[in-house]
């Protein structure tokens, strides 16, 4: 298949699909005679294990260690068990910030009167402070250093 039916099948871009060609997360497919990439029902499946894996936040990184697990069958599933608890934790600290983001969002929602924007307290919350001008003192001009006579020859002009 070519790589706009694979795209489609799997409702992933085609830039896409190149990128983990580049970044070899997907294999390389063989070429047909006219030089077009020709994917098979593996290239399907990895690039869908690709897809929900990436909707479910895991890194690219993640998902490459994952892929090499799962292409090794016989192997212990202790290190998948262990990415996944730590994509779990990111999930976790994800819902805290947005949840502190819904508070602060409510509380401005909050304080809205319905006024002037120029009353606006919203408006107020996200500009950003008012900074007064710095306060420049006046330079401190040092006395200029005038060169040391030199033996012999009249001073000019010297203080």
């Amino acid at each position: 298949m070519n790589i706009g039916r694979l795209g489609r099948i799997t409702d992933t871009n085609v830039e896409t699909i190149r990128y983990y060609e580049r970044i070899r997360l997907l294999p390389p497919p063989p070429r047909t005679q006219g030089n077009y990439r020709d994917y098979d029902d593996t290239h399907v499946r990895r690039l869908s294990f690709i897809r929900r894996a990436r909707a479910l936040g895991f890194h690219l990184d993640t998902i490459r260690a994952l892929l090499d697990v799962a292409d090794r069958p016989d192997q212990s599933c202790a290190g998948v068990d262990a990415l996944t608890r730590r994509q779990i934790a990111e999930v976790e600290a994800k819902i805290a910030d947005l949840t502190r983001l819904r508070d602060e969002l409510v509380r401005l929602a909050g304080q809205c009167r319905g006024d002037r924007i120029s009353d606006c307290r919203i408006i107020e919350a996200l500009s950003p402070p008012v900074l007064s001008p710095p306060v420049l003192s006046p330079p401190v001009l040092s006395p200029p250093v005038l060169p040391e006579p030199v033996p012999g020859m009249p001073a000019r002009n010297r203080p």
